[in-house]
């Protein structure tokens, strides 16, 4: 396996040595000054454009990123081979109780996403979660709101549209017809140190107000000025088309614009630190992943032009495949102090092999990070690999326990899709399955000395048939081994898009949805510790219904069922938040068709019925 990772990376034009690309600064540029402000739930419950014209084909964190049909899209993948799945079974039992859980509450879900901002959004599926805590308040942000609470769950602003957020018109206008911006991929961090709250989005341009993208994207930081996030934020703007505009470098990206796209967000004592993937915007092309490193101390100030390093982990010279190399978020104002201060991240490369299959995960690290405001371009990246035990991507759909489905009983009902939704009737099986994520990195943390992290990965379940569960890792950064590793696997369910967060003291909790054929999705959880690795699997909350969206959907959103594309987790103190997707409430056809129509009492909306679960775990 190893002798072939390395013909494989000299074939795509990496190197092997130790150390990896020079960096290149940039300026990030300020913008206004914002306050979250809850915004108006209401407008008609359907129209005739739900989707983002720009933004509705492929938009798939699990598809081929080099099948883009005629429009760009954003949370791409990389091809790989259609392996035969991995013959192992994961460790995990159901627990009986949950000792650790101490409290949770519902998020965001469809309905506020949708009917925010008077129902001038889109119709968005997945949810992309962002959750960050921290002195006494919880912010969760999804596609495309976000809201904060009080550690009991009241929520204290929201839900806030993020284009109203990031002072942009709203996405779209249903008077007259003028698009806005296109938001994706939110994600936040509560900076302990500096008793500040960051929070990052994906924004794509358009040619004027109509749907169509002009190619500039750029990364939006806003800031909040002080340790409470309902007061003022400060916005930045970070362009990512790199193509040689707006300050950029030009990697040469095919059609003339890169995407920055799944950006997330990571930090160490001196530096906030945002990665991309970076693929064509108009075209196919893969052109690594990119690590941009931001002077954390200016930011804090307010400065009009702080430090930013950008390390192009696709440059030839990195002796690793970069994709979703995903930065470490730091527990309580801990920090790696080692060579002037080190940021770690961690990435995976399964997806860059014709069978899918890999035993190596990827430590980055990026060094000398007291540097950032003085001499940024004395900070320096390196990469080892770490051996680990095989992963893979996930071969199947994930099957979900039958129930009430409206949205796809009408398109099966004779006559329901025609009349009330617009559409052909269309019979789909029942339940519909829903995708699982593939093996990028998700959610990567430094505390007690290590690094710890997770990914989806084949597994055989109890039948016979392939599945996903979790992989863990809790890495020793100064030796390259690992404290623990292992997968956590049910027999009769899919546990899929984990996440975890640990506390100072090494103690954490892995978060994901648990889903098959007797499970609705619902809100699951386990253990994490660098002895034991995983412990047993916890139902947080249960599912009240199978998924019903509209990806998936050939009329509606391609033909490739949506679920993620990411949890998020954050550690406060002795206490871990988490969030994950779930389903919160069902109803029947019926009254899904009830006035007002396709709401079913406010718990969805036309076009879909995913939904957040907030908990909490006393460590």
């Amino acid at each position: 396996m190893k002798t072939r990772l390395i013909i494989a990376l000299a074939a795509m034009g990496f190197a092997t040595g130790a150390m990896g690309a020079t960096p290149i600064t940039l300026k990030l540029h300020k913008g206004d000054t914002t306050v979250p402000t809850s915004t108006t739930v209401g407008g008609a419950p359907l129209t005739s454009l739900e989707q983002d014209p720009a933004m509705t084909a492929g938009d798939a964190d699990s598809g081929d990123g080099d099948d883009l049909g005629e429009e760009p899209v954003v949370n791409r993948t990389l091809s790989h081979g259609h392996h035969a799945g991995l013959n192992s079974m994961g460790h995990a039992w159901r627990a009986k109780s949950n000792p650790e859980l101490t409290g949770g509450f519902d998020g965001l879900d469809f309905f506020d996403q949708r009917y925010a901002n008077n129902g001038n959004q889109f119709s968005v599926e997945p949810p992309d979660q962002g959750l960050c805590a921290g002195n006494g308040f919880v912010v969760e942000s999804v596609n495309d709101v976000f809201a904060i609470y009080d550690r009991a769950g009241h929520e204290r602003v929201g839900p806030v549209d993020l284009n109203t957020f990031y002072h942009y018109p709203a996405a779209i206008n249903r008077t007259t017809g003028a698009y806005g911006p296109s938001i994706t991929d939110p994600s936040c961090y509560y900076d302990a140190d500096t008793r500040r709250w960051f929070h990052v989005v994906l924004t794509l341009d358009r040619v004027g107000t109509t749907s169509a993208l002009s190619g500039t994207n750029h990364l939006d930081l806003a800031v909040s000025q002080t340790a409470d996030p309902t007061g003022a934020w400060t916005i930045y703007h970070l362009p990512v088309q790199n193509n040689g505009t707006d300050g950029t470098p030009d990697h040469g990206c095919s059609e003339g614009f890169c995407l920055g796209d799944y950006p997330h967000i990571g930090a160490d004592a001196h530096a906030i630190f945002l990665t991309t993937n970076e693929f064509s915007l108009f075209g196919p092309g893969f052109y690594g992943a990119q690590i941009y490193a931001i002077s954390k101390q200016a930011l804090v100030a307010g400065d009009p032009e702080p430090n930013v390093v950008l390390f192009n982990a696709g440059d030839p010279s990195v002796p690793a495949p970069a994709f979703t190399v995903w930065p470490a978020v730091s527990s309580g104002g801990q920090y790696a102090g080692a060579h002037g201060g080190t940021e770690y991240l961690l990435s995976s490369d399964a997806v860059f092999y014709d069978e899918g299959v890999s035993n190596t995960v990827w430590l980055w690290a990026v060094s000398n990070t007291q540097a950032i405001d003085s001499d940024p371009m004395a900070l320096t990246l390196n990469v080892s690999p770490v051996s680990v035990q095989t992963y893979g991507v996930p071969t199947s759909l994930a099957r979900q326990r039958p129930g009430s489905a409206p949205l796809r009983d009408c398109f099966a009902a004779p006559g329901c899709a025609p009349t009330y939704l617009g559409y052909p009737t269309i019979v789909y099986p029942a339940p519909r399955p829903l995708a699982v994520n593939d093996s990028r990195m998700q959610q990567v943390s430094f505390a007690n000395g290590k690094v710890w992290g997770t990914l989806d990965t084949d597994v055989l379940l109890g039948d016979g048939s392939h599945g996903s569960g979790i992989a863990y890792f809790a890495i020793d950064p100064k030796a390259g081994g690992v404290f623990a590793n292992g997968t956590l696997a049910l027999s009769d369910a899919n546990l899929t898009y984990g996440t975890s967060a640990v506390t100072q003291s090494g103690r954490g909790v892995i978060a994901f949805t648990v889903v098959g054929p007797g499970d609705y999705p619902s809100a699951g959880y386990a253990s994490f510790d660098a002895k034991k690795g995983a412990g047993d699997v916890h139902i947080a909350k249960a599912g009240a219904g199978p998924w019903d969206g509209f990806t998936g959907i050939p009329y509606l959103g391609g033909d490739r069922p949506r679920w993620g594309d990411y949890g998020a987790a954050a550690a406060d103190g002795n206490t871990i938040w988490t969030a994950s997707e779930y389903i919160a409430h069902s109803c029947t056809l019926a009254e899904y068709l009830t006035p007002p129509m396709f709401q079913c009492g406010g718990t969805r909306g036309a076009l879909g019925n995913w939904a957040t679960r907030i908990s909490s775990f006393q460590l």
